[in-house]
């Protein structure tokens, strides 16, 4: 016989959907290029769906979701999720009322990440977009969107991020020449911090070309 699944099928299979809808609408943007990204969704207080790696994110289907643990183990399943899985676990694990994490590849985080790797964060202030983020309730304020150096050591970028989060509360960062990861409490959420960070990324571009 076999031993009964530590997940609710039914949950899993609501989130895999979740994410396959949501995750074709980013692919169909250009957010995830050449199988590039990775995306989960929380099941319960121990276990994650996540998209497993290599996959063409604009034809995900449920076979293209498996389940991880808090620690990026695969659960019951010999799949294999993105070399990246710990830096969506490391958000579960750290906040109990996160439930989804995106990760994209679009041009306009790209582009940000290198050109503002040297300063270590693009610096966002004054935009009415900025009330998109949850928490907060007015345009007259700033935020700094941390740039990371990339690494492929994911235990040591994990570190770093675990440190700026004792310092402060973020929904989002970029890595250098890599893209951008945006959470929230639900996906909704989640999209919603993804589309003000790319507005907002596109915005300081076209500053900085329209002042050079």
């Amino acid at each position: 016989m076999n031993s009964p699944l530590p997940y609710d099928p039914a949950r899993l299979a609501q989130c895999a959907m979740e994410i396959i809808v949501n995750v074709r609408e980013l692919s169909a943007r250009g957010w995830t290029p050449a199988t590039s990204s990775n995306f989960s969704r929380r099941i319960d207080a121990q276990n994650v769906a996540i998209t497993v790696s290599g996959r063409d994110k604009g034809k995900l289907n449920e076979a293209d979701i498996m389940v991880v643990d808090l620690d990026g183990r695969p659960v019951a399943t010999e799949q294999k999720s993105s070399a990246e899985t710990l830096l969506h676990t490391q958000l579960y694990k750290r906040f109990p009322d996160i439930g989804c994490v995106l990760h994209t590849h679009s041009h306009n985080q790209t582009v940000a990440s290198r050109l503002y790797a040297g300063m270590g964060h693009v610096h966002l202030e004054g935009y009415e977009l900025l009330k998109a983020f949850s928490g907060t309730t007015t345009h007259d304020v700033e935020m700094d969107v941390p740039v990371f150096a990339n690494t492929q050591d994911m235990h040591t970028l994990a570190a770093q991020v675990d440190a700026l989060l004792d310092r402060q509360r973020l929904w989002g960062y970029l890595i250098d020449g890599h893209g951008l990861y945006a959470w929230g409490r639900d996906m909704p959420e989640a999209r919603r911090h993804l589309e003000a960070f790319e507005f907002l990324l596109g915005c300081e571009l076209d500053l900085r070309r329209l002042r050079s």
